[in-house]
């Protein structure tokens, strides 16, 4: 029981090599007194043969020893077993090898006779070293899938903000955009749901002199109206009920980058007030707050609303629409683009069986006819989960009729 519980406490595993039997066990009777777990060896063979079946995390090597020197293990243990902290233990005439020893990897050296403090100090510091050199290995390698992870994610959103299509109407989008990226100038896009005005925004930033500056999204449709300043600008601590602490809004966030305002047309009267005085002046203000804050963010809008209706209608600021619209941009419906349909079906298709990591669909021509027959009232996005409702339901080969019976679920 009491062997048990000794070894419960151990606070790690020491080697200590000699051939001299008088020096192992005063070593090895000191460091057992630290609750050190300690095997000894003779030798420099019986240490590796140690080395190999028990974990060690620090070895106290004598350096002149018969067979094998002390520096000969040393080069072994730095080869097999990197991790281990190595000490030398030497005379007082040799202190030149144990200097050696100390550009070869050991950690650090020991002149005989051995003083006891100094032992257990040095392996102290040796079972630190350790511990450090085993968390900087454990974040490297985090970093390490962090980095993958990224790399994973940013070819996920790529892929994603991929604009498929070779009709004349997708040639003229992809002009626009790279005339109006490298600028700074205010983007309104247009389009109904699903064509992908998002895909628009994003192909815009990343063409742009900020695209490793942040890309900020508000979804104005989504945040109801009594939030929405605060979620673009912020809000101090108290200034309503529920601001429990200050929060920045998506103007400071974008601020040296980019801020897309998705369906700007549902966005409130009073805070297109604030966006119209924050495009004007380059300043916001904090809910809660007089206090004004420089901001230089780039801004891009969409909506699928007729704006100069909603203009008419008292629903949408005539200023504001002038602010956005610097450079308006119009994304076609599918219907007016259906030549592109068998491009966009295979990279969906492909997208869908990589995410999935089953089998990629193969369409039938009858099935891509099938589908160019079909008006697509939810334009890309429809497209998008027709395609990945025929990889649930079809195993390899998609047919007209399969396209028909998932177009009528």
């Amino acid at each position: 029981m009491a062997k048990k519980e000794k070894e419960a406490d151990c606070i790690g595993n020491i080697l200590v090599v000699d051939d001299e039997d008088f020096n192992l066990e005063v070593i090895k009777e000191a460091l057992e007194m630290e609750n050190y777990n300690v095997c000894t060896a003779t030798n420099g063979f019986d240490a590796l043969d140690t080395l190999s079946q028990t974990e060690i995390n620090t070895v106290f090597t004598d350096i002149k020893m018969e067979r094998m020197s002390g520096e000969e293990l040393l080069v072994k243990i730095k080869e097999n077993y990197p991790t281990v902290s190595v000490v030398m233990m030497t005379a007082h005439g040799d202190i030149e090898s144990a200097v050696k020893c100390m550009k070869q990897g050991a950690f650090d050296y020991l002149v005989k006779p051995v003083d006891l403090p100094r032992i257990l100090s040095c392996c102290r510091a040796a079972m630190e070293h350790n511990k450090v050199v085993a968390e900087n290995k454990m974040l490297a390698r985090q970093n390490a899938t962090l980095v993958q992870e990224n790399k994973s994610l940013k070819t996920k959103v790529q892929t994603r903000n991929q604009m498929i299509g070779q009709c004349a109407a997708m040639a003229t989008l992809r002009d626009i955009i790279a005339r109006v990226a490298p600028t700074d100038a205010r983007v309104l896009i247009t389009g109904e749901n699903g064509t992908g005005k998002e895909v628009v925004a994003h192909q815009i930033y990343e063409q742009s002199k900020r695209a490793t500056a942040p890309f900020i999204e508000v979804n104005c449709a989504a945040i109801p109206s009594e939030l929405i300043e605060s979620e673009l600008f912020g809000h101090e601590k108290g200034s309503f009920t529920g601001a429990v602490k200050q929060q920045t809004g998506k103007f400071e966030q974008a601020d040296g980058g980019t801020l897309f305002l998705d369906e700007v047309g549902d966005m409130s009267l009073a805070a297109q007030a604030k966006v119209l005085r924050a495009l004007q002046e380059h300043e916001i203000s904090r809910v809660g707050s007089d206090k004004t804050i420089k901001v230089n963010v780039r801004v891009l809008a969409a909506t699928n609303k007729n704006l100069k209706k909603e203009i008419e209608l008292g629903n949408f600021r005539e200023d504001l629409y002038h602010r956005l619209n610097v450079m308006p941009i119009h994304v076609p419906p599918l219907r007016e683009r259906k030549e592109d349909i068998p491009l966009l079906v295979e990279h969906f298709a492909e997208a869908l069986s990589k995410e999935a990591g089953t089998h990629k669909l193969t369409f039938e021509p009858a099935a891509i006819d099938e589908m160019k027959q079909y008006e697509w009232t939810g334009n890309i996005r429809e497209l998008h989960n027709i395609v990945e409702r025929l990889t649930i339901l079809c195993t390899s080969t998609v047919t007209a009729d399969d396209v028909r019976r998932c177009i009528a679920l």
